[in-house]
């Protein structure tokens, strides 16, 4: 679990810095859901960095999209 909630994190991540180009901000509206399924598995797992890595791609994503007026 500690493993797959790690590379969930880091393509989360990924995905994350994607999601910040205009016009793909859309694309946060899926990351949010696999970041929080990574999340779950790091705290099953009991990885901090998968955690932390989860966490920063929900905030950055939750803010894009607010910011964008994808949330209201």
């Amino acid at each position: 679990m500690r493993l797959i909630g790690s590379i969930i994190g880091i393509l989360s991540l990924l995905v994350m810095l994607l999601g910040l180009i205009p016009l793909l901000g859309w694309i946060n509206w899926f990351n949010i859901g696999f970041a929080t399924l990574g999340l779950i598995f790091s705290s099953i797992g009991g990885s901090r960095g998968g955690k932390t890595m989860c966490l920063v791609a929900i905030i950055v994503g939750v803010l894009r999209l607010y910011m964008g007026c994808g949330v209201l």
